[in-house]
């Protein structure tokens, strides 16, 4: 891929080694949902997003409960980590490679929303003790987290794509990151709280569904963000065969071929990330059109 360097500045955290485990530093509620959220489904959540914990939160806590909110961690999760080891932001290969796709999603939706609001990138080893939803666990794979409005990276998960899903390749992890940052368009839009709201409605399948949408339309923003990107010499940061890269990325992370992996057969009521066919779709919708408005997996067939 041809991106330029980013400078990090406030918007990129290094955030070192967690500490003090999930029973202490106020994991709560939240940090135990996300310790037993792999148990409940059945399978590893890899490139997924804590705002799947809606819906769990929903069914074993009643209408009232709001995981996003839940665990006690604070907005900030520098506030609750003074005098804990802290990194040196992108001072790694794989750091360096994720903050500069994260600086070239700045670029292309600043274009598209007047008054862009961009995330937080925050990288950690192993486990983050607190973030706005909680404690979390590099297991989960990244995530967004909607209450901090931050993107949260082991950036150890890059070598997972190729060792577990064999999607190796620079497309596949620019895709992981780029995924992260169209749930957080899906935030400052208000299409996230509108489901979180419509899933307090919903039983456990009709959550699941909805859940399903919300990342089929990230993973096509992911496609848009590729389709626009352009790096400082107004080349497409896409060369030749990234967007095969990207593909079978998609195609390792579908609930169907993860479930099968595992020796399960797919039960697609229990699904909420979409078939791996789905996610090609959608990937490739976005990096079609390169048209955020053709995103919309809401009011049209999955």
């Amino acid at each position: 891929m041809r991106l330029d360097d980013y400078d990090p500045g406030d918007d990129i955290r290094d955030l070192g080694r967690g500490g003090g485990g999930f029973g202490g530093g106020g994991g709560g509620l939240g940090g135990l949902l996300i310790g037993f959220l792999p148990m409940l489904l059945g399978r590893k959540m890899g490139c997924g997003t804590i705002l799947l914990l809606g819906a769990v939160a929903f069914f074993l806590l009643g209408p009232g409960a709001n995981m996003l909110s839940m665990g006690g961690g604070t907005a900030d999760p520098m506030a609750d980590s003074r005098g804990a080891p802290q990194g040196v932001a992108c001072d790694t290969e794989a750091e360096r490679f994720a903050c500069n796709v994260f600086g070239s999603t700045h670029q292309v939706w600043a274009s598209l929303i007047d008054g862009y609001r961009q995330p937080t990138l925050y990288f950690y080893s192993n486990r983050v003790d607190r973030t706005g939803c909680g404690s979390a666990s590099s297991a989960m794979g990244p995530f967004y987290c909607p209450a901090d409005q931050g993107v949260y990276l082991d950036t150890d998960f890059f070598r997972e794509l190729d060792s577990k899903f064999g999607a190796a390749g620079d497309a596949a992890q620019a895709y992981v990151v780029a995924h992260e940052v169209g749930h957080h368009i899906q935030t400052i839009s208000g299409i996230a709280n509108q489901v979180r709201q419509a899933q307090a409605r919903s039983s456990q399948a009709e959550g699941n569904q909805l859940q399903v949408r919300m990342e089929l339309q990230a993973d096509c923003y992911a496609g848009v963000w590729a389709a626009r990107a352009r790096n400082s010499a107004g080349q497409p940061v896409m060369e030749p065969g990234d967007m095969e890269e990207a593909m079978r990325a998609a195609n390792a992370i579908g609930d169907d071929t993860l479930m099968r992996s595992a020796g399960q057969r797919p039960v697609p009521e229990s699904f909420t990330h979409g078939t791996s066919e789905q996610r090609m779709t959608w990937l490739r919708r976005g990096l079609q059109t390169g048209d955020p408005r053709q995103c919309n997996a809401f009011d049209s067939a999955i």
